[in-house]
């Protein structure tokens, strides 16, 4: 990537010409919200800015955590921002996010992850009582995960910068001896499944910010999945092939990332695809699709199909994965899309979307 730009003086333009592939960038010369929704306009921000500027083998995979061989074993290494609004959520708060976000990104990369970071980035006149119940979160999450918080920093930021209270969070965890999972690994005949209902974290939020009251109050899935994900390869090891957790731009992102990344075709079950009455109610009435709402305590498993059925009675075992369901299977057909078959018995694409249905949500 050639960086070289025409910038005279802090006002200047960029020359987006000089630039490896410009066009994704050229209609956005300033940062938007989409960049950071999960959907195309973070994909292409990442893909023609950062990674030419940073790349090294470990960070083409593009994965939830980056792995590397160090002194003989593996490990895995996250980071994480969060950012959400408000602090404090239905099932959750910024701290539980941060902690449970982490430890999710270095578990789906087959990872068991051991130690954290913590860095809080607080506002001017942010309540001391507040953040001490932030903090709080943060070492309750910890302990349920097994993780210990080793390092941190602390920055305050003027009053009407910084929204409360940013966390940025790394992890660090040792690979499972004999695992490789990715994005890219996903292949054809693979089940796919989803370890339970879509669509909770991002609608708990709403449901805040929106001011929306339901028969059944809408609760963040917010969870370290590390134990759920440790049983599931335990049961299948090496027949699991891919993982991720469907945060921003929910299921549909994820699935349309692996779709790319592994150059493979993805057909899903639209009727298997489990999504809580209250949710789906949310979802129609804010005009949303569940299946692009972020969720903060589920992972999708791309598994041989021999496996599927000892993958789904796992997780059906555990606490966090009562409602798991097979929704699709990987195919050679359509490659870098995914498709749904619908309630009706058709068919239709599902894009990853340009920028970000709900912004702020972690």
């Amino acid at each position: 990537m050639n960086h070289e730009m025409a910038i005279h003086d802090t006002n200047a333009a960029i020359d987006f010409s000089q630039w490896t592939c410009p066009l994704p960038l050229r209609d956005y010369p300033t940062i938007v919200l989409g960049h950071g929704g999960g959907g195309k306009l973070g994909n292409e921000l990442v893909e023609h800015l950062f990674l030419p500027a940073f790349r090294n083998p470990a960070l083409e995979h593009l994965g939830d955590a980056a792995v590397f061989d160090l002194h003989g074993g593996r490990l895995a290494l996250s980071t994480d921002s969060f950012v959400v609004r408000p602090l404090f959520f239905p099932g959750g708060s910024i701290g539980e996010l941060a902690v449970n976000g982490t430890v999710n990104d270095l578990a789906v990369s087959g990872a068991e992850p051991r130690f954290l970071t913590a860095s809080f980035i607080l506002e001017e006149g942010l309540p001391l009582a507040q953040l001490g119940a932030i903090v709080e979160a943060m070492a309750r999450a910890a302990a349920a995960a097994g993780v210990k918080i080793v390092t941190g920093d602390t920055k305050v930021v003027e009053r009407g910068h910084g929204d409360g209270c940013y966390i940025n969070t790394a992890g660090v965890g040792v690979v499972r001896e004999g695992i490789a999972v990715g994005p890219q690994r996903a292949q054809v005949g693979d089940a796919v499944i989803v370890s339970g209902t879509l669509g909770d974290h991002g609608m708990a939020i709403m449901s805040v910010r929106e001011g929306l009251e339901f028969e059944s109050p809408i609760r963040s899935d917010c969870a370290a999945l590390n134990g759920l994900i440790a049983a599931v390869l335990d049961e299948a090891g090496c027949a699991v092939h891919a993982m991720r957790d469907p945060t921003r731009g929910g299921l549909a992102s994820t699935l349309n990332e692996i779709a790319t990344a592994s150059e493979v075709g993805i057909t899903m079950d639209e009727t298997q695809v489990p999504v809580r009455p209250e949710v789906q109610s949310a979802c129609e009435l804010l005009g949303l699709d569940p299946v692009y709402v972020a969720n903060e305590g589920k992972a999708v498993f791309f598994v041989a199909p021999e496996a599927a059925d000892r993958v789904l009675a796992v997780l059906r075992a555990h606490p966090l994965g009562r409602e798991a369901a097979c929704i699709g299977q990987v195919t050679g057909e359509h490659r870098r899309m995914l498709v749904a078959r619908t309630a009706l018995g058709g068919k239709r694409v599902i894009p990853m979307q340009i920028g970000e249905q709900l912004p702020r949500i972690c």
